[in-house]
């Protein structure tokens, strides 16, 4: 049986072109100081030799690894894999993340890590002594942990806190999560609501206190009271039943609500049903998040479209630009959130 022709390397790479393994290298690694056809005739040989730059072969150049780590909760990303709720932030955060690498030559991993542990440094310290990163991005709520952004800005790492506004080391990055409330609060004002629930997340989020401020502040510009509409939840279906009951079984029924996540959104759909309340005609719903599970609910919820792929895809981009000597930008990076409007709102009846 014949054999397949052996995997071109970066030595065959270098006697094609005629130049050094160094040149090669640099060339692979996008560095500034290669003469352009210096760079085009090794180019032209990576083509013609379908070759593959490795990892071993990028390092050559520097101390570079070439690995972007993004480290999520631990706790809660097992728990949303195990129940099999339809989340999808970490689908989301591999589609931007891993293309964007890509793109550029990198290659990105995800690490579980409790950010409530008594041992977060000494996890941080062996996921990066073990990976030797290039960048690291941090979400929520490890974005807001000041001891992690202190070791990280330590070890001299670049990294990206994603849904943080909070000044610090590193890039900050947002999805608006204010505007997006008021956008969602805004819609149902228009409609003609006056009184319009809001189930918030979790308080250890920064952006839960943000998209609560949102709605408060939308509210309060229309001359509103926001009295027994606000609930707590924590981004749970169960909490999302409890605090959609609490305000459907109230003195002062919302003819609207809006929920922080889509769990919660799911749960307040079947609230209402348990009280004979037709969606959208005796009460209106929005969700944020836009998971594959609203837009099969009856009705389809409208919701608020977490930009998750393009935010990790923005700061990918920014760490490794860091990496290249490129000038950063100023102040927080806002990657903007949207509505997407379904068959769940409309004007509220004449109660």
């Amino acid at each position: 049986m014949a054999r397949g022709r052996p995997a071109a390397t970066i030595k065959h790479v270098a006697a094609d072109a005629g130049v050094s393994l160094q040149t090669v290298s640099r060339v692979i690694n996008k560095e500034p100081n290669v003469r352009p056809e210096m760079m085009a005739r090794v180019q032209a040989s990576i083509a013609k030799l379908g070759y593959v730059p490795s990892i071993a072969a990028q390092r050559m150049g520097g101390s570079r690894s070439y690995l972007i780590v993004a480290f999520n909760d631990r706790d809660r990303t097992i728990a949303d894999w195990r129940e099999r709720q339809g989340r999808d932030w970490v689908d989301q955060m591999l589609l931007g993340g891993m293309l964007t690498c890509a793109k550029h030559g990198y290659r990105m991993v995800i690490e579980l890590v409790d950010t409530h542990g008594d041992h977060i440094e000494r996890e941080m310290l062996a996921a990066i002594g073990a990976l030797r990163p290039d960048g690291v991005i941090l979400t929520p709520p490890h974005s807001q942990n000041p001891v992690i952004s202190a070791l990280l800005d330590e070890h001299g790492i670049s990294f990206a806190r994603v849904g943080t506004l909070q000044a610090g080391p590193g890039f900050a990055l947002s999805m608006d999560d204010e505007r997006a409330a008021r956008l969602a609060t805004e819609h149902l004002l228009s409609l003609g609501h006056r009184r319009i629930g809001f189930i918030a997340g979790p308080a250890e989020f920064e952006l839960s206190g943000a998209r609560t401020e949102g709605w408060q502040s939308s509210m309060t510009a229309a001359g509103l009271s926001t009295e027994g509409l606000l609930g707590q939840g924590d981004f749970g279906y169960d909490s999302g039943l409890r605090e959609a009951a609490r305000m459907i079984d109230g003195g002062r029924r919302p003819t609207a609500i809006i929920a922080s996540n889509d769990q919660m959104a799911i749960a307040t759909l079947a609230v209402a049903r348990e009280r004979g309340l037709r969606v959208p005609d005796d009460v209106s719903v929005i969700s944020f998040d836009d998971t594959p599970v609203v837009r099969f609910a009856d009705p389809p919820l409208a919701a608020i479209v977490q930009p998750i792929a393009e935010t990790i895809a923005r700061a990918v981009e920014l760490i490794i630009a860091e990496k290249a000597g490129r000038a950063a930008p100023e102040g927080s990076v806002v990657v903007p959130s949207r509505l997407v409007l379904r068959r769940s709102t409309t004007p509220p009846g004449g109660d």
